[in-house]
């Protein structure tokens, strides 16, 4: 006879391997219902195919951010942050206009980004390795190679970061700038005061008010918001760099189809310029003989099915917002007469190039 105890064992015995065979099947019908989805050329769901079923792109921006992300007056959005965006949306949908802004704070933009609020974050955000490898962000190519500055007033006797002993310095909270100003003054043991700002243009009215008497951030970011002071000119911009600053994109973590997509659309616009195709020129390549050139604009094979976009995506690219070079011109290089740098090609000095397309 057996005991009770040992009926209980075996009872035990038999269900966990009941649950074992179970679970080892349903695993193996997952895997077969994922695999006949993907042979039926049914969408599986990802950041993309969420993006593309609901018809705009959500695109997170600073929209006081001259040059990069900014909200006209009369409501329209520019820099090149916003036209990364519209490339996108054209190539998704054919439509530059399929885009929806949101304004995001410095403090609240990776939150939106990992959660799923907005799509891509496009603003000046430096990566780094923390953020890169925390927080669930993903960061495709750099669009824009930065350093951090100081803006003081003309009169200013401040020349340099050791001038700023006993100082009261304006920096926007929880950004990069904010870390790399006390890593500096620390690493020289000078007092400072700073002032922090969750809001950057308020910071810039703090400083102009002469609540602070330097302001730091990104370089670019200090000569274009210098324009739109009531006196321009009683204020400079230290020819100083005291960081290293690439700035661009973010995106939420495991999305490797999404991430493709922001990748190829922003490096297209490096290859139109390094190719001499933009937008005033590019229906004269219509009858190109250059295999390499009618690969790239998709005259040739198609590279586009690879990453769920039309044969001719670049060439969308290029009509609507231009290359890289025509973005740069448009957004910064004219109107704040900043020059290129380290934004230019690498055939040109600078450090942009794209990968090969083929």
């Amino acid at each position: 006879m057996i005991k009770p105890i040992f009926r209980l064992l075996l009872l035990a015995l038999m269900l966990t391997t009941i649950w074992g065979c179970t679970e080892r099947n349903r695993q193996r019908l997952g895997k077969s219902n994922e695999i006949e989805q993907l042979e039926n050329g049914a969408d599986l769901d990802n950041r993309l195919n969420t993006i593309k079923k609901r018809g705009k792109l959500i695109c997170g921006i600073d929209d006081r951010l001259p040059g990069f992300s900014y909200k006209e007056s009369d409501g329209s959005y520019s820099g090149i942050s916003v036209d990364l965006c519209r490339a996108i949306a054209v190539v998704l949908f054919e439509d530059t206009s399929k885009v929806e802004f949101r304004h995001l704070n410095s403090q609240e933009r990776f939150t939106a980004v990992a959660s799923g609020e907005v799509d891509i974050l496009s603003r000046n955000t430096t990566w780094t390795f923390s953020r890169d490898t925390s927080g669930g962000l993903d960061f495709p190519p750099t669009n824009f190679y930065d350093g951090q500055g100081l803006l003081v007033a003309e009169d200013s006797e401040i020349n340099n970061l050791n001038d700023l002993n006993g100082k009261s310095v304006c920096v926007a909270a929880n950004t990069t700038a904010e870390n790399n100003l006390g890593i500096q003054m620390r690493k020289r043991n000078l007092a400072y005061t700073p002032i922090t700002f969750e809001d950057t243009e308020t910071m810039y009215r703090s400083y102009e008010s002469q609540d602070c008497q330097v302001v730091t951030s990104d370089r670019s970011d200090l000569i274009a918001r210098r324009t739109s002071f009531t006196n321009p000119g009683a204020h400079k911009v230290l020819d100083l760099v005291f960081s290293k600053e690439p700035l661009g994109p973010v995106i939420a973590n495991g999305e490797p189809e999404w991430f493709d997509v922001v990748e190829w659309v922003f490096y297209a616009t490096i290859k139109a310029e390094e190719m001499g195709i933009n937008s005033q020129n590019i229906d004269r390549f219509a009858q190109t003989k250059n295999p390499a050139i009618r690969r790239f604009l998709g005259m040739e094979e198609d590279l586009g099915k690879n990453i769920g976009l039309s044969q001719d995506f670049a060439q969308k690219i290029i009509k609507s917002v231009g290359n890289y070079g025509e973005i740069y011109d448009r957004n910064i290089g004219k109107p704040f007469d900043l020059s290129r740098g380290e934004n230019n090609l690498v055939k040109n000095g600078g450090l942009l190039h794209s990968p090969p397309f083929r």
